[in-house]
């Protein structure tokens, strides 16, 4: 019988077991702590005790996650603890605080990533584990200064079995993360610094968003400090998809991080009403920015009456000449209007003290803040640089034609105006049907007034669909920090959708940006990507395929059917396999597939929700299908899926999201003809 001295198996699964005892004591510890020991007041009290209670959450030990998923034994013995390290989401160490586990993100674990036979960056062995729910079942070892060795590095995708079976595990239940998958090419993006904007350019399957995500990780491991005091936001594309990913941050150990959309980012006003496409287009447009400027500057007037303060028995004045210098000063400074009005007083009063201490009087800054609080002072600024509301300068705007015209002068033309413009007057803001576009305006508006607060870091998620405005909304907050853009050209799907990333970085205020493109597909079988990918030259002419690395092909099938019972025969087939299915059709056919699906007592979920051992299939319209992903989809009718959008090219990146979905397995259903872009 073999024992754990002589079993490489058993000897893992002691270290495994050693590690979650250790995790177990860190928690435990952490519990203990006594706060009256270290407190002197309730304030500090409370600080420490929300900052115990989110260590002891990051403790936490996730059974069905492995803790560590990988080992490097280091050729040279340089370190304390010798030249072996297991690799995993977080560190834990034993009770002399020598480390068992070493976090993935600690600059030593950096060679599991990218070490290979031409570069072993001094490692000898990389072992990788096997995993059966949390149980320790397999390792694959890689001897990388052994020229021999059959399990060679990863520099033409992943050869390892176990690194594909890992990627081609099903997908039940919300976003995973890819910390024991992750490859070279990822790993420089995810481990860039905080300092610099990258953009990553992925199709369908490369983990862009994964890698999106594994940055923020590294990047609160790396500027923990900083970060906690600039802050970090996820941005993404609707709900589904952020209630989809929002586990994989503190499946790494990362609790604090922010979800958002952009429409949460602009909800000055509630949102009501929708615009048609040509409306949108326009009120995206980033000629827009300088017409809310121009409309809101237009407010300040050059003063034609002197400023007379009356201070004990002498009067004071600021001659009208003087006082237009300082406006005029002011707005040379191009600081925000807002500011620029609260300076206004404040300059005036500076004035007065000039001539108070030229008659030999000696006042103070308190006489100068009494001087800017007179009510002569008061009334001047009020006339000359008068409070503005940004939502109602937005709505006097899409009200107001002579207003506009004014204003979008040698912007926008006569047709554009009239584009915008309301056709009935509102009386008041919160009476406004506001859409989606005008609340980024009037996030704009708001800039323009009072600066947006900056975070230190911005990860925007699914970027080609946001127009030149929403742009310049996320880019306001992050103008002290960095962003991570992530995206793909070919599926963009709105009609403002984003025609090159080095504008879209303009927009942001982010031109230095780098622009990252992977193109090993991950998630997409062969043959899947490659029928999506028939849609290419009509969508993105100038972008790469995506190359899948996985050794399965999948399964593919088009399949004419008699609707709707085919689509549910197609369901109910894939439905018998292991993992998730996805029911993708066009907006105005789910509710014909759903009452279908009950009918056949076929139970479903809709995007967003979490799929259950029980009930693994998800009705999906295809306008929420992007970022998502399931183990086998069913497209209906990729014909509808076209003609649900305004135009041809539209439909045709949304019928390329909607194919691209799928990890196993994809079958395609129509009665009607396919579009002609799919033929050959």
């Amino acid at each position: 019988m073999s024992t754990p001295t002589d079993d490489p198996l058993a000897r893992e699964r002691a270290h495994l077991a050693a590690s979650r005892a250790a995790l177990r004591a860190m928690r435990e510890d952490a519990e203990a702590l006594d706060i009256r020991d270290v407190t002197a007041n309730w304030v500090n009290a409370e600080v420490l005790a929300r900052q115990i209670e989110a260590r002891v959450k990051a403790l936490a030990d996730l059974s069905g996650t492995p803790l560590f998923f990988g080992r490097l034994d280091y050729r040279e013995q340089r370190w304390e603890t010798g030249g072996r390290f297991y690799i995993g989401r977080r560190h834990v160490h034993d009770a002399h605080g020598d480390p068992m586990v070493i976090d993935w993100r600690a600059p030593v674990s950096q060679p599991f990533y990218r070490a290979s036979r031409k570069d072993p960056m001094d490692v000898g062995l990389r072992r990788r584990f096997g995993y059966t729910g949390g149980d320790l079942t397999a390792y694959e070892d890689e001897h990388l200064g052994d020229p021999a060795d059959p399990a060679g590095p990863m520099e033409d995708g992943p050869t390892s079995k176990l690194l594909q079976q890992e990627i081609e595990r099903p997908r039940v239940g919300p976003m995973r993360d890819i910390v024991a998958t992750i490859q070279p090419e990822q790993d420089e993006i995810v481990r860039s610094g905080l300092g610099g904007t990258v953009c990553v350019q992925g199709g369908p399957g490369t983990g862009k968003t994964a890698v999106g995500l594994h940055r923020v990780a590294y990047l609160l491991y790396a500027h923990r400090e900083r970060l906690a005091r600039t802050g970090t936001l996820v941005i993404g594309p609707n709900r589904s998809f952020l209630h989809y990913i929002e586990q994989v941050l503190p499946a790494l150990g990362e609790l604090a991080v922010q979800q958002a959309t952009v429409d949460d980012l602009v909800a000055h006003v509630e949102v009501r009403g929708t615009d048609d496409a040509p409306a949108a287009v326009v009120k995206g447009d980033a000629r827009m920015a300088e017409v809310l400027r121009r409309a809101l500057y237009s407010h300040v007037t050059m003063p034609a009456e002197p400023v007379v303060v009356v201070r004990g028995s002498r009067r004071r004045r600021v001659p009208a000449y003087e006082l237009e210098d300082i406006v005029r000063e002011l707005l040379a400074r191009d600081i925000r209007y807002g500011a620029a009005r609260e300076a206004l007083p404040q300059r005036i009063a500076h004035a007065v003290l000039v001539q108070m201490e030229r008659a030999g009087e000696a006042p103070d800054d308190r006489v100068q803040d009494a001087v800017a609080r007179d009510a002569a002072v008061k009334a001047a600024v009020k006339s000359v640089w008068p409070a503005v509301d940004p939502a109602k300068l937005v709505l006097r705007l899409l009200t107001d034609a002579e207003f506009l015209a004014e204003h979008a002068a040698g912007l926008l033309d006569e047709d554009e105006q009239r584009t915008i413009l309301w056709d009935r007057p509102v009386r008041s803001v919160k009476a406004a049907r506001w859409s989606a576009a005008d609340a980024v305006l009037i996030d704009e508006a708001a800039d323009l007034i009072q600066r947006t607060s900056s975070l230190g870091h911005v990860v925007l998620d699914e970027a080609q669909d946001l127009s030149p405005m929403q742009y310049r909304a996320v880019g306001r907050r992050c103008t002290t920090g960095s962003a991570t853009v992530l995206g793909d050209l070919a599926q963009g799907t709105t009609p403002w959708a984003t025609r090159s990333w080095a504008e879209a970085l303009g927009h942001l205020g982010k031109p230095d940006g780098v622009v990252e493109e992977l193109t090993a597909g991950f998630r997409v079988p062969t043959d899947v990507i490659t029928y999506a990918s028939r849609l290419l030259p009509h969508i993105a002419p100038g972008l790469t395929p995506v190359a899948s690395v996985r050794e399965n092909p999948g399964f593919f099938e088009i399949r004419t059917v008699a609707e709707p019972a085919g689509v549910v025969a197609a369901c109910a087939q894939l439905l018998r396999n292991e993992g998730s299915t996805g029911l993708i059709a066009a907006d105005a056919r789910i509710p014909e597939l759903a009452e279908a699906l009950t009918a056949a007592n076929l139970g479903y979920l809709g995007p967003g929700e979490e799929t259950t051992r029980e009930t693994r299939l998800t009705l999906v319209p295809a306008s929420l299908a992007k970022g998502l992903e399931y183990d086998y989809v069913v497209l209906d009718e990729p014909r509808a899926v076209v003609d649900g959008e305004p135009d041809e090219r539209t439909g045709l990146r949304r019928l390329y999201v909607a194919l691209t979905r799928a990890v196993s397995g994809l079958i395609v259903t129509h009665a009607h003809p396919l579009p002609a872009q799919l033929a050959g």
